[in-house]
């Protein structure tokens, strides 16, 4: 089966951006405006967006929601969204902004029981579970905090209570366009196969993209790589036609 290819969009004072390593102080703006960035992405193919608030995944709420909202209203997009949903109120301004399925991290770390309760009232096809980390240790807070879960049993312990689908970064990679983890989702698709897993973090070119598909990776999101043009438009419309 061909991977899903899912662009990113992350926020900050609603502008895109691109953090390297999570680090919000090596940072690089890029369009200004994330709605332009989003039809270009649907004229050439694209389906699904990430979108994330990295001003909400830093403080206790969302934050940039108006730029979801301007998204979903003015294309057809199938917008997954993250980065500051802690609260049912984060969670319910997110889905009326236009947002199909929303990725919780710090939330299933700090507050499992409101995660899980999430997940019960949505279902899997609308609750994704953020797994990012770093050393195979569970990060947080927009990847301020380090927790002392170890990511595989994390995993495990979601796939359990229901989850299907993952969204994993490995920090170390993200925004370094040096080559993604497969190795590590190699690993965790022989623990669950039916994992609808998400790789995340590291992709630096369409050869990239090709590894995660030989290996089984059902879909990766990328960001960097494309705003710098290192996976071109036309490259977007050969795979997605």
């Amino acid at each position: 089966m061909k991977i899903e290819l899912i662009p990113a969009i992350d926020i900050i004072d609603g502008k895109c951006v691109r953090l390297s390593q999570g680090d919000y102080d090596r940072r690089k703006e890029y369009d200004e405006r994330p709605l332009e960035v989003a039809k270009r992405l649907q004229d050439v193919g694209i389906r699904r967006l990430h979108v994330v608030d990295l001003d909400g995944a830093a403080s206790s709420h969302i934050v940039n929601y108006k730029s979801l909202e301007q998204i979903a209203t003015h294309t057809d997009l199938m917008i997954d969204f993250g980065g500051g949903l802690k609260t049912d109120d984060d969670l319910r301004i997110a889905f009326e902004c236009g947002a199909a399925m929303v990725t919780g991290g710090s939330i299933a770390v700090k507050d499992a029981e409101t995660f899980c309760r999430w997940l019960q009232i949505y279902g899997s096809e609308r609750i994704i579970l953020g797994a990012d980390a770093k050393d195979k240790k569970v990060a947080v807070s927009g990847w301020k905090e380090n927790s002392d879960l170890e990511l595989l049993p994390f995993i495990s312990s979601y796939v359990e209570q229901g989850i299907s689908k993952v969204i994993c970064t490995d920090i170390s990679k993200d925004g370094m366009l040096q080559g993604p983890a497969v190795e590590l989702y190699q690993e965790i698709l022989e623990q669950h196969p039916s994992l609808h897993l998400i790789a995340s973090g590291g992709v630096g070119s369409m050869d990239d993209i090709k590894r995660l598909e030989e290996a089984g990776v059902p879909a990766v999101i990328f960001g960097k790589a494309l705003y710098e043009g290192r996976i071109t438009m036309d490259e977007l419309i050969i795979h997605n036609s």
